[in-house]
């Protein structure tokens, strides 16, 4: 088709458009009327980005461009419009429940098909780059408009209070239980620590292990000395075995050294009496009894001190092996002590680590109770909503321009659509397309002989048929 062709069929069918096209407007206009006003309330919200002081990473973990996408989800959540229909009593609204029992025959939950209801007439839309986040609602009067949309701001802020409340007290209570529980393990750990303490006699400033550490040092000190006597007592001992009188004990012993002396005086008396009266004499048996009293006396004198040597070295002997004993006693006592201040030690860090564990849980205790109390948000209503001066809807002129739209493309296809059922010859193109046989020519008419032989033409063309040939 051509445009020739196709503004001709207009320019023949123009009634059948324009008849169209009247006729939706007609209907629109009228609808228009008899539909009920709508009247648009908008409210403003104003979201601070700064860190919260309570919660100070809340907030910063995804985009602003997220977040505020975040809170026109919540806006739009059952949840809001739930709250919405609780604030506002619309639950107890009669002519509410009688429309739910029109369309669900009282079918399903009252409350969530109101809130349904309200979230369908309602829009959200963040203000640009702004912080500012539109609630905007339509409803058929102006002041329940903007009641709603002031009541849809107020659950919001109080929505997101719970959003961040709820999980926070729910976090405290789980913190509590753990705290009561790191604090029953910690007693338990106390109680352990202080029974082996009071067990094994050990003090907050225990001085045993010094107190030890000396007497095992002192032991040491006696048994180098003891061994020392038993070494020097022994090396007389062999000396005396070959030369008794040799040894200092005897050589400076005062007894001795008299006797020694009486003996030499004896012995020289002994010598002048036999060289003056003889072997016989009485007085020379006398000295020579005395002489031998003298070297009894002498030995005997020797053979005690070499007895009282001997002891000594018995007794050193003795003292070496009790010291010795009393030295490994004291190495495994401070080794009792070291494995009792281990054992000790691991309960002082297992009380110390039940501590931390206990702090840092109740750290988060103090938290999340205190998140869980707050009553402050970062939302704040920057503009309340008012009712509207004027309906926003319907509109009547516009919706109407879209009709005469509307109606001028269906006119548009019916006149075509018309044409191909009953197609008239209304230009050379048709004519071809007719009888299928060139246009030699054209004659020119007055206006009522050409309007006449149109008339004839459109009556007999149609039943011409193009030939084959």
């Amino acid at each position: 088709m051509t445009p020739q062709q196709f503004f001709l069929i207009l320019l023949a069918r123009w009634r059948l458009t324009f008849g169209i096209c009247f006729a939706l407007v007609l209907f629109v206009f009228v609808i228009n009327l008899m539909l009920p006003k709508q009247y648009v309330a908008a409210t403003a919200v104003l979201v601070d980005v700064k860190p919260d002081p309570v919660a100070p990473n809340v907030g910063n973990v995804q985009s602003m461009e997220t977040y505020m996408a975040t809170q026109a989800d919540i806006i739009m959540s059952p949840r809001v419009a739930r709250r919405v229909v609780t604030l506002l009593h619309l639950d107890q609204d009669p002519a509410f429940r009688q429309q739910w029992m029109q369309s669900t025959q009282g079918r399903g939950d009252f409350n969530d098909w109101l809130a349904g209801l309200l979230r369908r007439e309602l829009s959200v839309a963040p203000a640009g780059e702004a912080n500012v986040i539109n609630i905007a609602v339509t409803w058929s009067d102006a002041k329940t408009a903007a009641a709603l949309a002031n009541a849809f701001a107020q659950s919001f802020i109080a929505t997101t209070i719970e959003l961040k409340v709820d999980p926070a007290r729910q976090y405290a209570n789980s913190f509590s239980e753990r705290a009561n529980e790191l604090r029953a393990d910690l007693e338990a750990k106390q109680k352990l620590l202080s029974d082996f303490e009071s067990k094994k006699g050990i003090v907050a400033t225990d001085e045993r292990m010094d107190v030890e550490n000396s007497r095992l040092a002192e032991l040491s000190t006696q048994l180098v000395a003891i061994q020392g006597l038993r070494q020097d007592t022994q090396s007389r001992q062999r000396t005396t075995a070959a030369d008794p009188d040799s040894i200092p004990e005897v050589m400076q012993n005062p007894v001795i050294v008299t006797l020694k002396a009486q003996l030499s005086a004896a012995q020289v008396k002994l010598d002048d009496i036999a060289t003056r009266l003889g072997a016989n004499h009485p007085e020379y048996i006398s000295t020579a009894t005395e002489i031998a009293t003298l070297k009894q006396r002498i030995a005997a004198e020797r053979e005690q001190i070499l007895d009282s040597m001997e002891e000594a070295t018995r007794v050193n002997r003795r003292r070496e092996i009790e010291v010795t004993a009393a030295l490994e006693a004291q190495k495994q006592r401070i080794l009792e002590l070291k494995h009792e201040h281990d054992q000790a030690q691991v309960l002082q860090n297992d009380v110390l680590t039940a501590q931390r564990n206990l702090d840092a849980v109740t750290q988060r205790l103090a938290q999340s109770s205190l998140e869980g109390s707050t009553t402050q948000t970062n939302l704040v209503v920057l503009t309340p909503a008012s009712p509207p001066p004027k309906a926003s809807g319907p509109k009547v002129l516009l919706n109407c321009m879209l009709a005469g739209i509307a109606g001028l493309g269906l006119g548009i296809l019916a006149a075509i659509l018309r044409e191909q059922l009953d197609s008239r010859v209304r230009s050379d193109a048709d004519v071809f397309a007719a009888v299928g046989v060139p246009l030699l020519g054209k004659l020119s008419a007055a206006p009522e002989i050409a309007r006449s032989k149109e008339r004839g033409a459109r009556r007999a063309l149609p039943h011409l048929k193009p030939s084959t040939s």
